[in-house]
Parts: structure tokens; C-alpha cells; sequence
């Protein structure tokens, strides 16, 4: 049975493009099912597809001290979601890292439900967006931590790139923590791109593009330096770097 099309009042599909979604609806609205079991170790790079509309729904539970870690990259051209529920048990840790590039008018965002159900675990979420023209880059993120999750160990990251005055980020990291002993922390900023740095790239001879396209690849490449096979994300998101600069 096809789950029910979302609305905006959700608040988890307030920015999405349901005008994009609603013809592929039926393809994506049931979320994949992923367990690593106790003791086990995981790690994907999510890269994007052709389509104009992408979406990757995963519904992910982490068993006692395994380790997951995804690598993902999202820029479709029209819209594209990412969409994570992960569950961590007892001394689970899990990491994203995760960028949304958007030209023109697309729409691209990344929306996750970390619960923390077991004590000792441990989540990083680190989310960048660069975005130009009318872009639409969105990270909506909760962490819940559960009654008996002592000592959680949670963080988000969140910072967007705005290249011109028509683009909009949307950050909305939230906590929900019901423990006492616990760490977490979330941030998230909204900007543009440094004059002053700007200025001193292109007296070292870079041209006013080139000088843009090396600070944004500062600012979204490092979140691939810890991945196995970082080379195929890292050379995408170049690619996707230089339609937006």
C-alpha cells in the first residue's frame, strides 16, 4: 500500500517541492529498510542520479557499538530529498556528512530524525549548502534522545553558502532531550562568500571565478576527507560546484 502524498503541514515537508514530487510519488514512498547489527560496521556514498527529481528515503537502526557512516551529495536539478530516520542503540555511533548544491530553481534538502535510544552513543550530523539564483537548500534535523540515553554524545553542523540574493537556506537543527547526562550541541549560520578573502585569492593571480570556485570548494570538500572512497563523491561535487560559481 503507497504511503499518503505529504502536505506542507508537515512540518518535516514545509519546503519541498510537492509539484515536483507528485508525478514519482509512487516510486519513492516507501522508505528502505537498514539494519547493522551489533558489532557492525557501515559506510555508503550516496551519490546523485540523472533524474530531476531524486529522492532517497532510508529508514536506518544501528544495533549495539556499530558504526555507521554516510557520505552523501545532494544536487538534482529540479528537486531532490534525502530523508533519514536512524535509530542507535546502546554505544552506537553514527555520522553524516552531507552537502545540497542548487542552481537556478531547485529545490534540495536533507531531513533527519536521530533517536538515540540506548546510553553511550554517539551522532554527527555536519550539513553544507551552496546555493545560487532562486536555489532552495534546506536541513531540517532532530535529535531525540531517550529517557534512559545517558551520556548521548550529539552534534549538528550546519552552515549554507548564499551566492545570490534570490537563493534561500532554510536550518532548522533541533534537540529533543529527555536524559540529564548527555552532550549535545547543534549550530547553524547563513552567508556569503568573503570579500576580503575574495579579494586576497585573486592577488595571488586567481580571476574573480576562479577565486570563488576555491573558496566554496574549501567550504564543502573537506566533509569528504574521512570516506574510504572519497574520489567519485569529491570529483561530482566539483562538478556540481563549478554550474553554481
Amino acid at each position: 500500500m503507497t504511503a499518503a502524498f505529504p502536505s506542507r503541514k508537515q512540518e518535516e515537508w514545509r519546503y519541498a517541492d510537492l509539484d515536483a514530487l507528485q508525478p514519482v510519488w509512487e516510486q519513492f514512498a516507501d522508505a528502505v529498510t537498514l539494519t547493522v547489527g551489533a558489532g557492525g560496521e557501515l559506510e555508503e556514498i550516496w551519490l546523485p542520479v540523472a533524474d530531476d527529481v531524486q529522492l532517497r528515503r532510508v529508514n536506518l537502526a544501528l544495533g549495539k557499538d556499530a558504526k555507521v557512516r554516510i557520505f552523501a551529495l545532494n544536487n538534482a536539478p529540479v528537486y531532490g530529498r534525502i530523508e533519514l530516520e536512524v535509530s542507535l542503540d546502546e554505544g552506537a555511533d553514527f555520522e553524516l556528512y552531507g552537502a545540497n548544491i542548487g542552481t537556478g530553481l531547485s529545490t534540495n534538502e536533507i531531513v533527519t530524525n536521530v533517536r538515540h535510544v540506548g546510553a553511550g552513543g554517539r551522532s554527527r550530523q555536519v550539513i553544507r549548502s551552496v546555493l545560487n539564483g532562486k536555489a532552495t537548500g534546506s536541513y531540517l534535523g532532530k535529535v531525540e534522545v531517550a529517557r534512559g540515553a545517558q551520556q548521548t554524545d550529539g552534534e549538528q553542523s550546519v552552515k549554507a553558502m548564499l551566492l545570490d540574493r534570490g537563493a534561500t537556506a532554510n536550518c532548522k537543527p533541533e534537540l529533543e532531550i529527555f536524559a540529564d547526562d548527555v552532550k549535545c550541541a547543534h549550530g547553524a549560520t547563513v552567508g556569503e562568500l568573503d570579500p576580503m578573502q575574495l579579494f586576497y585569492a585573486e592577488s595571488r593571480g586567481l580571476d574573480p571565478v576562479g577565486a570563488r570556485a576555491l573558496l566554496l570548494e574549501g567550504f564543502v570538500m573537506g566533509l569528504w576527507d574521512d570516506a574510504r572512497d572519497g574520489e567519485a563523491i569529491s570529483n561530482a561535487a566539483r562538478e556540481a560546484l563549478r554550474r553554481v560559481v
